[in-house]
């Protein structure tokens, strides 16, 4: 059986914290002291774990992060950045999810309280926004991604959806597309009046309007794509176009459009939001405003190790630039250069 720090404060007749504080090379231990438990952990191979190394110093080396779940198809790209960035500065990720509502949450606040890790890295969860001021008066660095909720307060690491919502009506224009329909997100998410407004404006600025009856509401899901775009085409309104505010409703489009015998892109240009792994694996490939995922894992991973090391948080969010990714969803044919890349389209 693995020897815990129990078993070596237990022979060493001296108190855990004592143990992590000679593990620590604590001037105010006892030399004889830290003599006999240095021989008792060489006496039974004792190996210190993380958390009882950073026992006495009051840090854990132990960054904790909180998701709304799993499934969302980006989180893997999101936890792998942070991972990555984690990890090569050797501390620990410790992931929770709210999968089980209240219960999940409460479990959580158990861990904050038990002081599991330094920092918090956090997806906005459902009914989380009355723990967020709270951790984050308490002293406990926070850095939110993708700030769904746009809390000025929190230090942030998102995505220019207002830039991504112009470039992909720019792109569609540019086709020749002039009835340009979107199948929006969820009203409450800061990121679809972003992307709206954004689209809206690129529309405009080209002397054309958006028609209202050709922007519904969808909720991030493929059957409210393929929903809304019936929903359109049993209502009427010409339309040559979908801006679908991410690549799960845009799926949906295309399902739509191809059980009513609609050709994409011959009939209706189709663009999506994100580039997950799915948008190049539709039928036709989904051309798509990318989200720099991993990036923003990243970026929000460094930020936060940053203020652990004693920097200040910063005083305005961190924005990742979209990019555009031309696939056949918007042209019969696309070259072999410009086929799944990406075209330069940072803000200026």
């Amino acid at each position: 059986m693995r020897v815990t720090i129990a078993e070596v404060a237990r022979r060493a007749r001296v108190s855990k914290t004592t143990v992590s504080r000679v593990l620590n090379n604590k001037a105010d231990v006892d030399a004889a002291t830290a003599i006999r438990v240095r021989e008792v952990i060489a006496a039974t191979g004792y190996i210190p774990s993380a958390g009882a190394v950073g026992l006495a110093r009051g840090v854990t080396r132990t960054v904790g992060m909180l998701v709304p779940g799993l499934t969302w198809p980006w989180m893997g790209e999101v936890l792998q950045g942070v991972a990555d960035v984690v990890e090569s500065k050797g501390y620990g990720l410790l992931l929770s999810t709210a999968n089980r509502g209240t219960e999940s949450l409460d479990e959580f606040s158990r861990q904050v309280s038990a002081k599991a890790f330094d920092g918090l890295l956090l997806i906005e969860p459902p009914d989380a926004v009355r723990h967020l001021r709270v951790l984050h008066d308490s002293g406990l660095p926070v850095v939110v991604i993708d700030d769904r909720g746009r809390r000025p307060a929190f230090p942030s690491v998102g995505t220019d959806n207002r830039h991504g919502g112009a470039t992909a009506a720019r792109h569609l224009l540019a086709t020749g597309r002039t009835r340009l329909a979107t199948v929006t997100g969820p009203h409450d998410f800061g990121c679809t009046a972003d992307r709206l407004n954004g689209f809206n404006e690129a529309v405009l600025d080209a002397g054309l309007t958006l028609d209202p009856s050709l922007i519904i509401e969808g909720d991030f899901t493929s059957e409210s794509g393929e929903a809304a775009i019936l929903q359109l085409l049993a209502s009427g309104p010409e339309f040559d176009a979908v801006f679908a505010h991410n690549d799960l409703t845009a799926a949906g489009v295309l399902a739509g459009l191809r059980k009513s015998g609609r050709a994409v892109p011959g009939d209706v240009a189709v663009v999506g939001f994100d580039d997950i792994p799915l948008a190049a694996h539709t039928q036709p490939p989904l051309t798509t405003i990318r989200q720099p995922l991993r990036a923003m894992g990243e970026a929000a991973a460094r930020q936060l190790l940053a203020q652990l090391a004693g920097a200040p948080p910063p005083g305005a969010p961190l924005i990742v630039p979209t990019s555009l990714v031309v696939r056949e969803s918007t042209q019969e044919t696309v070259s072999a250069a410009d086929r799944g890349t990406f075209r330069d389209e940072s803000p200026t």
